[in-house]
Formats: structure tokens, C-alpha cells, sequence
């Protein structure tokens, strides 16, 4: 966790932000919460109980900002809501999406990974991002 808060701070200082108590308070609630994809009302609700003052707005402020600056990224299940999630630039991982429950598993398959490496080779294209969410049951709700 000191590697990502020391990181957090060298980029919130590149562009002239500072690590303030709130935004470091949000930021241990997500590395807290790794792999929950929480949204921001989620976020503001943990918060809360460690910060009373905070409000849901700052919440919203500081996620906006670290993904401005590439510390979250926003993800969209298909609920009509914004959730975040801390990117690590350590391991590029998809979503299998329960359309019951709304249970999100993370994955990583080496076949997906050669599949993108075969399409830039065959169609001379540079892929930059991709994001894969596959919709079906969880074990629990099938």
C-alpha cells in the first residue's frame, strides 16, 4: 500500500494536487476494497463513518480527478452505474457480469490477450485499450 500511496503522490504532485487527509481516506477505502468495483455512493458511505464532514460531493470531486489523472478507472456494468476501480497498470483483467445478481468476477485469460496480439498483427493496428464484460449467471443464480 506504501508503493501506491507513494505513487498517488507523485502523480497528484506532477499536476499540482496535493494528497489531502480526504483523498488519501478515499484511496484506502478502494486499495481496502480491491476487486468490489464500488460506486461513488459506496465509496461516500464507507467514508462517512471514518470522515462525518465529508461530503458526498468530494466524493464524487476526487474520483473524477484520480481518474483524470489514471489513478481509478470508471467502469460501466450495465446498472446505470459509475463504478471505480484502482488501475494498477500491474494486471489488465476483464468482467464476467451476473444479469441476476449483479456480481462482478474478475478474469484474465491468456487467449484474450493473444487474440488482441494477432489482431494488431493481421489489421496493422495499435490497440491501446480494450475492456471485455461477458453477461450470463453466477454459479449462485443459475
Amino acid at each position: 500500500m506504501e508503493k501506491t500511496l507513494k505513487n498517488l503522490k507523485s502523480i497528484l504532485a506532477a499536476n499540482n494536487y496535493k494528497l489531502t487527509s480526504q483523498r488519501k481516506l478515499i484511496l484506502d477505502i478502494l486499495l481496502n476494497n480491491e476487486g468490489e468495483h464500488l460506486s461513488a455512493e459506496e465509496v461516500y458511505n464507507i467514508v462517512k463513518k471514518e470522515d462525518p464532514g465529508i461530503g458526498l460531493a468530494t466524493v464524487y470531486r476526487t474520483l473524477e480527478l484520480f481518474c483524470e489523472l489514471g489513478i481509478t478507472q470508471q467502469l460501466n456494468f450495465d446498472d446505470n452505474c459509475r463504478r471505480y476501480e484502482l488501475d494498477t497498470g500491474e494486471d489488465h483483467h476483464h468482467h464476467l457480469v451476473c444479469s441476476k445478481c449483479g456480481k462482478v468476477t474478475e478474469f484474465n485469460d491468456k487467449i484474450l490477450e493473444e487474440f488482441e496480439k494477432d489482431l494488431q498483427i493481421k489489421h496493422k493496428f495499435k490497440v491501446t485499450d480494450h475492456r471485455i464484460k461477458f453477461y450470463g449467471y453466477c454459479e449462485e443464480c443459475q
